[in-house]
């Protein structure tokens, strides 16, 4: 209600009263020290890479960045000899005045009232806020010191914070528990050995630890107990699979081509080939340039060319109709975007047809960088019948190749599979640029260069082919590679970058919430000869890692997304993992390493009803017997319809580069859980092992049962409830048997048909109840 409406029941004294008070508040609200209060606290020193290239990235560069074609007035604002110059239509003005806001033209036209005037004009939809005005006021009264984008600078080392504290484990801790103090915050106790040995176990082989490796960890009270644990999981065959998951997603792996017909592909040894890679703890530098030009190499060897394949796993389309040129473009657009989101963290994309609106990247650079994938021999279409669309770049891999160079493949058949790999044409093809990034328009011609905002592509240290760029990106002068990698695999190890934009490095990608960390790691890895077992025992060794995950309201209210990492945070397992821990825990899972992908259980019609007609994968034609059980990494991925179970869980369906999964949460999640046969038949599987062992007393089993799947000892209250339902359930079905027979008739495994059938009924419920736990399938 209004209280100054003349429907209120107050005197028209006491409306006067209240009148001249609200009067009275309202010009104390418009005080200058309330204005203050309203705007919150302005920096002491306004930062240029931290407050005022995201007000004007955000704002300005639409009209005024990097995109000439889209410039207004000539001015420039996203470099700084453009923010200072004289302005072109005017005489002695300039857009900034280092010092003098009132004579700064910029100041002038964001606080003009004048709506044909104001900047960002009114039909853009946008505006500064009066923070934003103010913090930019106050930076041209400082002295509008400029400073380069923050990803372009080249790291250097910074000294670790002395924080005068027993707390951390190694220099991060430094780093991390400086800014905690900073924000009068204080980090988290150590998780206990149960959480932080399934933590560390997850993250590093993507497995829930076995009871026996839960004993041994909990009863070594020596004070190297976690460390070994580390070097243990470090040197297990799995970590390889763990490492290779999110590389998958990098490379666009699948198993299937794409597009309408979405026929198949073998590409299996190269994803073998990744997984050996990380077991045998290649440096990222030769990892890198493997995949990138191992094909360029003096006289390379197979498994030099087979790692090349990674710049093979885009789509290929076999619809007849198309035309060849337009997508052999596509291949090359996409193993060119590929490289900047993989291994730099650009958009390069952005400047397919058109100058970047936001970064420092013109057309022309992005056709430069497209030239060194331009040469491979390869048509647009790609058909099985005229064999004229199939001497793609492919090898050859026979039996004999793998008891020598390549044992590492996992090669079940005795016939050759054939992989695509990289290789040039030895007729060079000319590169244009193309106008409006259509295929057949070309404009100007371009040789091989990458963008010089990042670092100027010398063709006297470099040479213009893709070895060239591979020695480009991993120069000591490139700010980005090493960032890059070490921000992606904090990522994977803490659920969240550095830098949370994990595939943008650029002006609207976020500021990292460490920038001296980012910094002391990169340079740390390159100085430590880019070794990624080193990087990651450095990680899981720190303090900051073996946090308890709990936080408090005082935590929440200060920093909600745990951007100064006072406590671990709490992650769902990704979509493989849940699969690979469901049969790991119920003694299902086939440990077997690499080899043809498999289908596992999936709902019927789904590849039929997807499909064209055409194509060697109309049908889904379940696989068996140990195959059923395989880690999810091996399931097979049919683009047009990736795994369900999986994908409901927010695996990629690889349509191409993916450098950080998203996280949703929706109930199809939690009927996935509770209806997938996998699931269902871990649950009745478990149940009769548990059965098995006559030694096991109830409380036994549910005990075995809670530590397999949760990773820890139940608690008194957590065992009741389970007891309790065992016996509902137990009281159910044998009452029942037809039912019970129902309920375990789930899954290829056979059953053990001398228990009695109730009971292992009422058992596989439980333990299917213990699955369906949020904290199962959480990282605590």
């Amino acid at each position: 209600m209004n209280l100054f409406s003349a429907s209120h029941t107050f005197p028209r004294n006491q409306r006067l009263f209240l009148l001249m008070l609200g009067l009275i508040i309202g010009g104390w609200w418009l005080t200058p020290s309330c204005q203050s209060s309203r705007l919150g606290k302005l920096p002491a020193e306004v930062d240029y890479n931290l407050h005022i290239r995201p007000i004007l990235s955000d704002n300005c560069y639409t009209c005024h960045g990097p995109d000439a074609n889209k410039r207004e007035a000539g001015l420039r604002l996203d470099t700084e000899e453009g923010a200072f110059s004289l302005l072109e239509d005017s005489q002695e003005k300039y857009a900034l005045v280092p010092g003098q806001p009132e004579a700064s033209i910029l100041y002038h036209r964001i606080v003009d009232t004048d709506p044909t005037r104001v900047m960002p004009p009114p039909e853009s939809n946008l505006s500064l806020s009066e923070r934003e005005i103010a913090l930019l006021e106050k930076w041209i009264a400082q002295g509008a010191k400029w400073k380069k984008h923050w990803s372009f600078n080249v790291p250097e080392k910074p000294a670790v914070p002395e924080v005068g504290e027993a707390w951390g484990q190694n220099e991060i801790d430094g780093f991390i528990l400086a800014r905690l103090q900073e924000a009068d915050m204080e980090p988290n106790p150590e998780a206990d050995k149960e959480r932080l040995l399934k933590r560390l176990s997850f993250d590093l082989t993507g497995l829930p630890p076995t009871i026996e490796l839960q004993d041994k960890f909990l009863t070594d009270e020596s004070p190297n107990a976690y460390e070994s644990m580390v070097d243990e999981m470090l040197a297990s065959p799995h970590f390889g699979e763990r490492m290779a998951i999110h590389w998958l997603d990098v490379a666009r792996y699948a198993d299937s081509h794409g597009y309408q017909d979405d026929g198949l592909r073998t590409m299996w040894p190269w994803r073998d080939w990744v997984i050996h890679a990380f077991n045998q703890n290649y440096p990222y530098d030769k990892f890198v340039r493997m995949q990138l030009a191992g094909d360029l190499f003096d006289d390379p060897n197979e498994e030099e060319l087979l790692a090349t394949g990674f710049n093979r796993n885009h789509k290929i389309t076999q619809e007849g109709g198309v035309i060849d040129e337009e997508y052999r473009v596509e291949y090359v657009t996409d193993r060119t975007n590929t490289f900047g989101k993989a291994f730099l963290a650009m958009t390069l994309e952005c400047a397919k047809c058109h100058d970047h609106k936001y970064d420092p990247i013109s057309q022309k650079d992005y056709f430069s960088t497209f030239a060194f994938f331009n040469q491979v021999p390869e048509k647009g279409l790609y058909g099985t019948i005229d064999a004229a669309y199939a001497d793609p770049p492919r090898m050859e891999i026979t039996p004999e190749m793998v008891e020598q160079t390549l044992s590492f493949i996992n090669m079940k058949d005795s016939m050759p599979v054939s992989v695509m790999i990289m290789a040039d044409s030895t007729e060079k093809r000319p590169n244009h640029v193309l106008i409006r990034g259509n295929y057949d328009a070309h404009g100007e011609e371009v040789d091989p260069a990458t963008p010089h905002a990042i670092l100027a592509f010398d063709t006297t240290r470099f040479a213009p082919n893709r070895l060239g760029l591979a020695n480009w990106l991993l120069d000591k002068e490139n700010p980005l590679a090493s960032r890059v990698f070490v921000n992606r695999l904090w990522q994977e190890i803490f659920g969240q970058g550095i830098v949370k934009t994990s595939g943008d490095f650029g002006m609207q990608g976020d500021l990292p919430t460490h920038l001296d960390l980012l910094d002391w790691l990169s340079v740390d890895f390159i100085e430590n000869d880019w070794d990624i077992k080193r990087l990651v025992k450095l990680m899981v060794m720190s303090a900051t890692y073996r946090q308890q995950a709990h936080t408090s309201q005082d935590k929440l209210s200060v920093d909600p997304e745990n951007l100064f990492f006072a406590s671990a945070r709490r992650n769902r397992l990704g979509a493989e993992t849940i699969r690979d821990h469901v049969l790991a825990s119920s003694g299902l899972l086939n440990p077997e390493i690499g080899g043809p992908s498999v289908k596992p259980y999936q709902p019927e019609g789904l590849w039929e009803a997807a499909t064209s007609g055409r194509g060697s994968l109309m049908n889904y034609k379940q696989d068996h017997g140990d195959d059923l059980y395989r880690r999810g990494m091996y399931v097979f991925i049919k683009r047009t319809v990736p795994p369900p179970s999986m994908l409901m869980f927010d695996a990629s369906n690889r349509d191409q580069c993916e450098v950080r999964r998203l996280q949703t949460n929706t109930p199809l999640q939690a009927l996935v859980i509770m209806n997938d046969p996998h699931v269902l038949e871990a649950a009745r599987v478990l149940a009769e092992t548990l059965l098995l062992d006559k030694k096991l007393s109830l409380d036994e089993q549910i005990e075995q049962a809670f530590r397999r799947i949760v990773c820890r000892y139940p608690k008194a209250a957590e065992k009741q409830i389970l007891k309790d339902f065992f016996a509902q359930e137990l009281n159910t079905l044998s009452q029942d048997e037809e039912q019970a027979g129902i309920v375990l008739e789930v899954g290829e495994k056979a059953r053990n048909k001398e228990l009695e059938p109730a009971t292992v009924a009422a058992l596989m419920r439980t333990v299917h109840m213990i699955y369906n736990l949020e904290e199962s399938i959480t990282k605590t």
